[in-house]
């Protein structure tokens, strides 16, 4: 015999359940005690996602495109100093081959890149090998301009000769962006400013 509603609806429930005293994954919902029995108990099921939930998919998929966005994007200076870098590293393994070699070696800007070159018997000849092979511009690169102090004279070519100490030069490379200058010293080594 059942004595109260709430009574009446947990043993609907148990009866729905097949007996095992469970009424599944979600907590037994209480039947109204003027629902009938043949109106069963209802469970409801919760689908989809929440608004909050789909506003920090949307946040975290934000801040992932702008952090690619980021990487992808180079600074133009940052590219042109890289390149006056790499050429002062160049210019430094250019002095220390001339003296190995017992040969001059000279730098030659050209349209769109560079070479360098060896004096021997019948003249100045390109460099083929890995290091000093010719090579196109980086950085966006535009002109060059090559100077030694004290002379008036605009210079075609930086020579490498084959003592220690060479003649200070300074070299300056112009883009869109502004320039980087390359300062030899006369020691060997070259600096970027």
């Amino acid at each position: 015999m059942i004595h109260s509603p709430l009574r009446a609806a947990q043993a609907l429930a148990r009866a729905a359940d097949g007996g095992r005293g469970k009424t599944g994954d979600m907590a037994s919902p209480i039947a109204s005690p003027n629902a009938s029995p043949s109106a069963g108990v209802r469970r409801r099921h919760q689908t989809g996602f929440t608004l909050l939930e789909m506003m920090v998919v949307l946040v975290i998929a934000g801040l992932l495109v702008s952090l690619t966005a980021l990487t992808m994007t180079r600074n133009p200076r940052t590219d042109l100093n890289e390149e006056a870098q790499r050429l002062a590293l160049l210019f430094e393994s250019a002095g220390d081959e001339a003296q190995v070699r017992a040969r001059p070696i000279a730098w030659q800007p050209l349209d769109g890149g560079f070479r360098f070159d060896m004096r021997t018997e019948d003249g100045w000849r390109p460099l083929r090998d890995d290091l000093l092979k010719p090579r196109q511009w980086e950085g966006g690169v535009t002109g060059v301009t090559i100077d030694y102090p004290g002379s008036s004279s605009q210079a075609s070519r930086v020579v490498f000769g084959t003592e220690a100490i060479d003649v200070p030069v300074r070299v300056t490379l112009f883009s869109a962006v502004g320039r980087a200058t390359i300062v030899g010293t006369g020691n060997g080594r070259y600096e970027v400013h």
